[in-house]
């Protein structure tokens, strides 16, 4: 049996009164985490391209003068200072409305980018980031995450800012790791005539082939047509040449798994998610409650006996 409908909606309050002190919790530990992250960033994605540089491709390097070497190293410093610099920057308040509906109006044309082919092909197929999206299923999943933003429930605006964060995240590396292997075609370390829609699609391909000793880079075999070289290692069949292109491929599990402050931050993410989680459905028990209770006097309200 339920309670009044007052009794409820003040057991509501406190619920939300909990949320917001976790949504605090949760932003403290994101800015931690995220922290952490663009460190471990910065260093995997310079070790990543020296790599390239010395292992994959070490001709094409060695080919370069030495003002041309120079110069390249410092536009992958550049490039990783800023993808740390901007990935802090995807912590935003929690309340911020603007930023939902922004995120909610982008996800189409962000699928287009990195999502081409397959409605899974994304970051959320990387282990750790499925069991972030799961963690959260009864949330993503309930009608009342699908309201309009202006009738959120502090429950929503949580779950709703938490996976758009990770989207982010997420999203961050790929538009890194797609700079960073337009760089090293720029400088001619990568080929030249390779493609635009292969280096978009080497961030976030499945199935590929993660090097020995460098989780972050991966190995294609590609068809890149017009290509008649034949230092590149290719053969030619049918008008096509087969390319076999090492591209620099950032993930965010291989990143926490290879820097232990990164991963400590994301496991209290975990503990924390899974006392929303607990939160979350006595959140939802209690809405469930007092929509039975209105209905019920609801009901009393217009029921006349005959």
């Amino acid at each position: 049996m339920v309670g009044s409908v007052k009794q409820i909606s003040q057991q509501l309050v406190v619920l939300n009164q909990q949320v917001a002190d976790m949504g605090e919790e949760f932003y403290k530990t994101y800015a931690h985490y995220l922290t952490a992250l663009g460190q471990a960033i910065r260093q995997q994605l310079i070790l990543s391209c020296y790599h390239v540089c010395t292992e994959s491709y070490p001709q094409q390097f060695l080919q370069l003068s030495m003002g041309q070497r120079q110069q390249f190293q410092q536009s992958v410093r550049d490039l990783a200072n800023q993808a740390q610099k901007e990935l802090l920057a995807q912590l935003q308040p929690i309340d911020d409305q603007d930023l939902i509906e922004e995120d909610s109006d982008t996800d189409d044309a962000d699928e287009e980018n990195f999502d081409e082919d397959s409605e899974d092909e994304e970051f959320e197929r990387d282990p750790a980031s499925e069991s972030q999206q799961n963690e959260l299923e009864f949330l993503l999943s309930a009608p009342s995450f699908n309201k309009p933003a202006q009738s959120l429930t502090p429950l929503d605006q949580l779950a709703r800012w938490q996976e758009s964060l990770e989207k982010a995240i997420a999203k961050k590396l790929q538009t890194t790791s797609h700079a960073a292997n337009l760089l090293l075609q720029q400088s001619e370390i990568l080929p030249k005539r390779l493609p635009e829609p292969v280096l978009k699609a080497s961030v976030s391909v499945e199935g590929s082939d993660p090097i020995a000793g460098n989780a972050n880079l991966l190995k294609l075999l590609v068809e890149a047509s017009g290509e008649r070289s034949s230092k590149q290692g290719k053969s030619q069949e049918s008008g096509e040449s087969l390319l076999h292109l090492v591209a620099i491929h950032l993930r965010l599990s291989e990143i926490e798994f290879n820097d232990t402050t990164t991963m400590a931050e994301r496991n209290k993410l975990r503990d924390l998610k899974k006392r929303f989680q607990t939160l979350g459905r006595d959140y939802q028990k209690k809405q469930r409650e007092r929509a039975i209770a209105e209905a019920q006097d609801a009901w009393r309200s217009t029921w006349s006996h005959d």
